[in-house]
Order: structure tokens, then C-alpha cells, then sequence
């Protein structure tokens, strides 16, 4: 049994958090979710995460998905992998993978490739490294003919030692019986006070054990944060990966400034993000769109050839050749169908709009079912709020709106329906049928001379 220890209890005090520094974000994940979603990949889901400080914000992210160790007192790594010695004791006969909570670039491939060199070559104990061109700051690897000598961290390790470019990751596989009996010989004899976990390949080696070091050609999986600008630096690097990658696959970006995008957002070929544009979540995109300048769409599945500018939407399902915008906010359990047009300053929220309905500006559809070739006038609200539920308004194919319409949910419009403009309707409307709610208008010739006249004419003090 294969299994993984992941230390996410690390406080992370210059970067004047209020949370874990694992649970950190890079692109809208925490680092944290970054490391197990590698684990995942590379097929091994017994895992359990060593928390610390404020360890109720890494236990609510977890949910029950995997087990967790508390190490209350922070005394180095080595420490923190015996707080989860329980967990390990369960299944002795295998490997266990120890990761940090806090290197989100750790992948899937790295991880299984390790795990081959780490098995094939009967290791003790197998340590992830990667060369570095700007070493300083990491443990040094010294090597031996024979795999590993020692890894030597940077404030112990003398000058020859630290033009060393090959680094430790703070990855490590260990044959799981092995680990347990090493980390019980661990020490605090140096310069920290600490608990080393680079302790156990010298331990190793002096009972005769193999260790040996897997080099990654992914160099990132050595990158971590400890400061805000560590944390920007890490978005950067993500954010060109995934940029990268949808280039690859045809996306179109005609400049990239402010352009956002999320680890698993997928954009089909062809289609055109313009600046200022985000997208998060599992936000689906199709082929031939333009989305942007300005967008910022989240959890959204979206058809082809649309067209969304200066558009918020959020967990809806826009079909194919949508127009909408500028300044429209498409809110959650919203669905778009084949060729609707949206205008300025409209909000959707909670409602179905058929084909080809046109909403064109200034105007509210919450909590509706709306009918295909359907036509809005300015100003039409769907009062759907009543100070103590929410109810729904249907509205039918083809029906005419006009403008400044209160709809009074509930109440349905027939197929066909009209509304004159001005009106409120609190009554269902037949098919084909008219709805007119006004008022007899009432003149009253003088009214605003009368009142204003010390406005009007202020020379004679209102005399005239």
C-alpha cells in the first residue's frame, strides 16, 4: 500500500496571513489543493494531511475526502511527519510519499516517475530534487557513486557546498518501515533546534540502506511561497502555464493584460479572450467566441460563436450564438438559449430565456421561464419578491413587453401576449391578448407656476 503524508501546518508568518499558508491561493485554488489534485493523478488517494496552525481552515477544506494529524508544536519537518506516524502504522508494507502543503507545482508524472526509480532500485529512501540555475536559499544534494550522500541545508553548508545547483524539492519517497524506524532516531542537534527530515538520508545510509535521488525535469516542483511576492511569482508562473496551453489548443489572445484564467477552465479553438477577462472554476468554453474585454465568468458552460462583453456570470449555461453586453450580470442557475441577445445593464438570475428572446437594456428577468423570440422593452422589471418568497413569472413565445413593465409574479403571459408600456401586471394574460394597467391622466393646468413662481421669477419675489 502505496501512501502520501502531506505537512500543511506551516503558519507562514511574513506573508501576515490569517489562514494557513497552504491554503494560500495560486489561480483560485489553495497551494494545498494544487499538491493533492498531483497525488490524485498519480494514483494514490490514502492520504493524510499534517495540519497546525489554525488547523480548522485546512479540516473544513478537506471535508471528510482524507485523514489529517495535528502538529501543535511547530519543531521542524521531521516533526511534523511523526505527527502522522498513526496513519502510517496502519499499512507498513509499502511507500510513503512526504510532500509540502505549500509547493503547488509538484505533478502527477514527477511523483510516478520517482516512485519507479525509488521501487526498481529498492531504496530506503528516494529524495525528489531538481537543478536549479539560482540555487541559494534550498538544501544542497551531495551525491555519491552509489545514489546520495547527504542533503546539506543552506545555512549549515559550506561555501564549495553551496555552489551546488541541485537542490532538494522537499519531496521524498521512503519504504514506509523504513521511515518509521528513522524518524525515531532523529535529533535536534542543529543550528534551528529542529526535527530535519533531510536527517533521515545520513541515518539511512549509516544502517547500510539505500538512498538515492530522482532529479525531476520539472524544476517548478521546487517552488514555494513564504512571502506575498513568492505568492505573486507563483501566480505568474501558473498563469503562463495555462496560457500556454490554451494557445496550444488554438485560443486567440490578442494581449494578455489582466487576462485570468483557471486551471481547469477549457476554451475551444478558435476563440478570442480579450483583456481584463476572468475565468474560474469548471468554466466550459466553445469554439469561435469572443469573451471580453472585461468578463468574468465563473462555473459557466458556454456554446459556440458567442459573443460576451463586460459580462459577470456565474454557474449558468449560455448556448450558442449569445450575445450579451456590455454590463450584464448573468447570476447563478441561469440558462441562455440558442441566439438570445442581451443589452446593456440587464440581470439574470434564476430563469430559463428561450431562442432568440432579445432583453435589450435596463431591464430584470429573476426567477422567470421565459418563451423563445420573446421581446423586452426598457425598464421591464419581473417582481418576483413578495418580502417573504420568491415566486415566478412565465412568460410565453413571442410575447411583446413594453417598456417600464412590472410583471407581478406569479403571473403568466400567454403565447403571443402584449403588454402597453407603463403597465403592471398582476393577472395572468391570454394568448394573443393585450394587457393595459394605467391610470386616467389628470392635468392640472398652473400647478408649477403656482408652486415654483418664487423660482420662476425671482426678480419680483414671486409677485407675477
Amino acid at each position: 500500500m502505496n501512501q502520501v503524508v502531506i505537512l500543511a501546518g506551516g503558519h507562514g508568518k511574513r506573508m501576515k496571513a490569517a489562514i494557513p499558508k497552504p491554503m494560500l491561493q495560486v489561480l483560485d485554488v489553495p497551494m494545498l489543493g494544487w499538491v493533492i489534485r498531483a497525488c490524485e493523478g498519480a494514483g494514490l488517494s490514502r492520504i493524510c494531511v499534517v495540519t497546525g496552525y489554525k488547523a480548522q481552515y485546512v479540516e473544513l477544506y478537506l471535508g471528510n475526502r482524507y485523514r489529517t494529524a495535528l502538529q501543535a508544536e511547530q519543531l521542524g519537518t521531521g516533526h511534523a511527519v511523526m505527527q502522522a506516524e498513526k496513519f502510517m502504522q496502519e499499512f507498513t508494507d509499502g511507500n510513503t510519499l512526504v510532500l509540502c502543503g505549500d509547493a503547488p507545482f509538484m505533478d502527477s508524472e514527477t511523483i510516478a516517475n520517482a516512485l519507479k526509480l525509488h521501487e526498481a532500485q529498492e531504496n530506503a529512501v528516494t529524495v525528489i530534487t531538481a537543478t536549479l540555475e539560482q540555487p541559494t536559499g534550498y538544501g544542497r544534494i551531495l551525491r555519491s557513486e552509489t545514489g546520495i550522500a547527504a542533503i546539506v541545508e543552506e545555512k549549515d553548508a559550506t561555501d564549495a557546498q553551496r555552489e551546488i545547483h541541485e537542490v532538494n524539492s522537499g519531496a521524498y519517497w521512503f519504504k514506509t518501515k523504513a521511515l518509521l524506524e528513522l524518524l525515531g532516531n532523529l535529533s535536534q542537534s542543529n543550528a534551528q533546534g529542529e526535527y530535519y527530515l533531510t536527517d533521515t538520508v545520513g541515518l539511512a545510509l549509516e544502517r547500510g540502506w539505500k538512498a538515492s535521488a530522482y532529479r525531476s525535469e520539472n524544476p517548478d516542483v521546487i517552488l514555494g511561497a513564504n512571502t506575498r511576492k513568492d505568492l505573486l511569482h507563483l501566480n505568474k508562473v501558473a498563469q503562463e502555464r495555462v496560457l500556454e496551453k490554451h494557445m496550444e489548443n488554438g485560443v486567440n489572445f490578442v494581449n494578455t493584460d489582466g487576462i485570468i484564467i483557471g486551471n481547469d477552465v477549457e476554451i475551444g479553438a478558435e476563440t478570442t479572450i480579450l483583456p481584463g477577462t476572468i475565468l474560474r472554476g469548471k468554466t466550459k468554453i466553445g469554439a469561435k467566441c469572443t469573451i471580453g474585454p472585461n468578463c468574468l465568468i465563473e462555473n459557466c458552460s458556454i456554446g459556440d460563436h458567442v459573443t460576451l462583453n463586460y459580462v459577470q456570470a456565474f454557474e449558468s449555461e449560455i448556448e450558442d450564438a449569445v450575445k450579451a453586453g456590455p454590463f450584464v450580470h448573468i447570476r447563478p442557475n441561469s440558462h441562455l438559449k440558442n441566439g438570445v441577445k442581451i443589452g446593456d445593464f440587464v440581470e439574470v438570475k434564476n430563469s430559463t430565456v428561450g431562442e432568440q428572446t432579445a432583453i435589450a437594456h435596463l431591464t430584470y428577468v429573476g426567477d422567470s421561464d421565459v418563451g423563445k423570440k420573446v421581446n423586452f422593452g426598457c425598464g421591464t422589471v419581473t417582481v418576483n419578491y413578495d418580502g417573504l418568497k420568491k415566486q415566478r413569472c412565465v412568460i410565453g413565445d413571442n410575447c411583446f413587453i413594453g417598456c417600464n413593465t412590472n410583471l407581478i409574479a406569479p403571473v403568466e403571459l400567454g403565447k403571443g401576449a402584449y403588454t402597453a408600456a407603463g403597465s403592471t401586471v398582476t393577472k395572468d394574460v391570454p394568448d394573443y391578448a393585450l394587457a393595459v394597467e394605467r391610470a386616467d391622466l389628470k392635468v392640472k393646468e398652473g400647478y408649477s407656476l403656482k408652486k415654483l413662481k418664487s423660482k420662476l421669477f425671482p426678480e419680483d419675489g414671486g409677485k407675477k
